[in-house]
């Protein structure tokens, strides 16, 4: 039996340059759990826990039909109350706006065999078997087809704003506008990288 690895599958999706540019993203499925606050917080391990629990249990129901796959990197939609935050910039927001102010929703990407009993079941059986009571927050996720302007960033998270300030750059000079979520995938395990080390790619779904 062939173990399906999505990052050599789609070797597109999880890899993007150093320097900002235009791709097209074609439509994928998730598995996701939203939340909100600061990623050093107990609230977030939980989430991800939650998350990879769930992905682990359908990996293991899917491998017992003779169709295995690696579970996929993790990855993130990033927002927060623009209306409060008004005045601060987009490229100055991973700074500005406390980080206890962001909403997000973490995802894994699924197989696209994967289908909706498959997430029902891993979900009961996180939530009896494991014991996983966040997993009842765990649910099915589609991103449609889009446009998006992405770069790599390389190094800690709060230097972000410095990578982020080139794509918007990139964005207002070629007339993009912004039409989406703030999407970053992690390809880096952050609880083992070195800080200077991480690798995310950073992406700002456009028209």
């Amino acid at each position: 039996m062939e173990k399906l690895d999505l990052t050599k599958r789609y070797k597109s999706y999880y890899s993007a340059a150093t320097k900002p540019e235009l791709i097209d993203v074609a439509a994928a499925q998730y598995l996701s759990i939203c939340g909100k606050g600061d990623p050093s917080d107990e609230g977030f391990a939980s989430n991800i826990a939650a998350l990879y629990t769930v992905a682990y249990v359908i990996k293991f129901m899917c491998k017992a039909e003779d169709k295995d796959f690696t579970v996929a990197k993790l990855e993130g939609l990033w927002w927060y109350n623009e209306e409060q935050y008004k005045n601060v910039s987009a490229s100055a927001t991973p700074v500005q706006v406390p980080r206890s102010e962001w909403y997000y929703r973490l995802l894994i990407r699924l197989p696209e065999y994967v289908n909706a009993a498959h997430i029902a079941m891993g979900i009961t059986t996180a939530i009896e078997k494991k014991k996983v009571v966040a997993a009842a927050h765990v649910e099915l996720y589609l991103i449609n087809a889009h446009r998006a302007v992405q770069m790599m960033h390389i190094g800690p998270f709060d230097k972000e704003a410095e990578t982020l300030q080139q794509m918007i750059e990139f964005m207002q000079q070629n007339h993009l506008p912004k039409n989406g979520l703030h999407h970053e995938i992690y390809l880096s395990d952050f609880r083992k990288t070195a800080p200077d080390k991480l690798k995310t790619i950073l992406r700002e779904p456009t028209i």
